[in-house]
């Protein structure tokens, strides 16, 4: 009885939840400065990247932060066109996953859904068939598919068959410290035509791979060609 009653005035209980939740904070403090994953909610950067995605989001690819803020305390680098970034929507702050289009000083437009970057026109030529095969047979069917051709970056891009009024805008100059940010999906996604140009602030990091995906339409099972997927 006695040493049941020593056990119980042993100050263990809170010393276990005080070290759980130093824990905890070195867990979050870590994933707001090295690294984070994000989950994929939406469709917006179809085919690149699908609902269930979960991706990794590299926080030192261009600076390092004060952890919890976006406040810098170096930087060593900055988003390029056709880097895929996490950043914090202008519009509500909302974290969000969009590819580099216009990078500061670049003039941007786009006509009947083709960019042309600084008077030059993207070339665009046939899809990756490998990456147009994780979307379910009846977006196959009612999309269009291309290859887009950014200066060093090949990706896959989608768009509906008739024109929307997403499909065109500019000319943007885009001034110092903001950048393009555009959904591979579009005609069905909301970015910078929306919400306009993008702080170099708000941007959190690059996603690089896809860390693993649930696929909602088999009972939320693995997409098995998804793991560790890297990002293009």
């Amino acid at each position: 009885m006695n040493n049941l009653i020593d056990k119980l005035k042993k100050p263990g209980l809170p010393r276990s939840i005080a070290e759980l939740a130093l824990l905890a904070l070195v867990i979050f403090a870590s994933r707001s400065v090295f690294g984070d994953w994000n989950y994929v909610p939406s469709g917006s950067m179809k085919p690149t990247l699908v609902e269930g995605d979960m991706i990794y989001v590299d926080k030192l690819a261009y600076d390092l932060k004060i952890p919890f803020t976006t406040l810098h305390l170096a930087e060593w680098d900055d988003p390029i066109r056709g880097e895929i970034v996490v950043f914090y929507s202008p519009k509500d702050d909302i974290r969000m996953v969009k590819r580099v289009i216009g990078e500061p000083g670049d003039t941007i437009l786009m006509r009947d859904n083709r960019l042309i970057i600084n008077g030059q026109p993207l070339n665009y030529s046939a899809p990756d068939q490998q990456t147009v095969s994780v979307l379910n047979d009846e977006e196959q069917q009612s999309f269009l598919f291309a290859t887009e051709q950014l200066p060093g970056v090949d990706h896959a891009v989608m768009r509906q068959p008739t024109p929307t009024p997403q499909s065109n805008f500019g000319p943007v100059t885009i001034p110092a410290g903001e950048y393009l940010l555009l959904g591979d999906n579009r005609d069905r996604s909301g970015d910078s035509r929306f919400f306009g140009l993008v702080e170099r602030e708000r941007i959190l990091g690059q996603a690089t791979r896809v860390l693993i995906s649930w696929n909602g339409d088999n009972f939320y099972l693995p997409r098995a060609g998804r793991i560790n997927h890297l990002l293009q």
